[in-house]
């Protein structure tokens, strides 16, 4: 168990009282017990440290901790800063080294030191596992797969052929890297292409032959450093070159990016969003619940895509969109009065009333 000291050493925040004390966990201030470090960010948790039986907490800067009924404090500038420090010292790998005797490591895979292989893990022919990863069980590994130091690997997870993955990567459970993009051709043009160049005007010709003919996925997927992929989350092999995913970006549960799809470095992609394929996200973006983007589209870098937005073209660098059609944000604000607005319009105007100006 750390001390209070070596805590505030780890979050290079200032600490006051009994250096020594130790704790165990991180808690609500209302539940914390006499072992825990209780989590008071702002004055209004002030309250219900009283409700619990901290002896320490994290507080805002200034405040009285002896007031407070506590030994220790530690003080954070920027609460959820000193969360996201404070959650990385206190977490466990939750994996141990060694490789599970029901584990099958291919003779031809190297591990590095320190790896763990979990029950029921395959790990095939030719595939490299850097220093230190953890991989949990019921884990697939293909042939050939590249997985950096450093990393966790969850329970489920599917690593397909031609993958490449970065350091400390974190990978939640049942997500599936490097499976097949949804790539299809018909013999003669498909309605859905000429739809596209007509843009539904005029009448659809017969198509004598609509078998769909794959289009195998021959790229792979490679991943940069310091990436996390979300539980459930899909990510699909290029069909010639990589589907590609840059340094830092941290993705959500259950997203999907297809084939080809090209994300930047520092991305925040939230859950359920959706990137068609072949499109391209710059450094910084960040997209909301349930945003998706449509293929071959272009998103510039520090573009932010709130919950729900369905983009259908280009965005400049530093938009921030909202809405299906996504527009710019203002926009869609004013549209949206606008549409609230619109039935007391229509009443006035059958009522034949005037239209109101400002001052009335």
């Amino acid at each position: 168990m750390p001390t209070i000291a070596e805590i505030a050493e780890a979050l290079g925040a200032e600490a006051a009282g009994d250096m020594t004390l130790r704790v165990s966990h991180a808690s609500e201030p209302a539940s914390a017990g006499s072992s825990d470090l209780a989590l008071a960010l702002a004055p209004t948790w002030a309250e219900a440290l009283g409700q619990g039986r901290a002896r320490a907490a994290v507080l805002w800067p200034g405040a009285d901790w002896r007031a407070l009924g506590l030994q220790a404090a530690i003080f954070a500038p920027r609460g959820r800063l000193a969360m996201a420090g404070l959650t990385r010292l206190l977490d466990e790998v939750p994996f141990p080294p060694g490789v599970h005797p029901s584990a099958i490591v291919d003779p031809t895979a190297r591990l590095g030191e320190g790896v763990g292989v979990g029950p029921l893990t395959v790990v095939g022919p030719g595939a490299e596992i850097g220093d230190g990863t953890r991989i949990g069980p019921h884990v697939t590994i293909a042939a050939g797969v590249r997985l950096g130091p450093g990393g966790v690997v969850h329970s489920g997870v599917r690593l397909g052929r031609r993958v490449v993955i970065g350091a400390r990567a974190i990978l939640q459970p049942n997500a599936v890297i490097g499976g097949d993009g949804f790539s299809f051709v018909t013999r003669e043009p498909a309605y859905v292409e000429i739809v596209r160049e007509t843009m539904g005007k005029g009448s659809l010709p017969a198509i004598e032959d609509p078998t769909w003919h794959r289009i195998h996925s021959l790229g792979g997927v490679t991943i940069g450093d310091d990436v996390e992929v979300g539980a459930g989350t899909t990510i699909d092999a290029g069909t010639i070159r990589p589907t590609r995913i840059g340094d830092g970006t941290k993705i959500d549960n259950l997203v999907m990016l297809a084939h080809n799809v090209v994300v930047g470095r520092h991305c925040l992609l939230c859950g359920q969003a959706a990137v068609a394929g072949s499109s391209v996200l710059g450094d910084r973006v960040v997209m909301g619940g349930r945003a998706a983007v449509g293929d071959n589209i272009t998103i510039g870098d520090d573009v932010v895509l709130t919950a729900n937005t369905g983009v259908l073209s280009n965005v400049p660098a530093g938009r921030v969109m909202m809405g299906y059609p996504a527009t710019r944000m203002d926009l869609q604000i004013e549209s949206y009065k606008a549409l609230r607005r619109l039935p007391r319009v229509l009443r006035d105007l059958a009522a034949g009333v005037p239209k109101r100006s400002k001052g009335d």
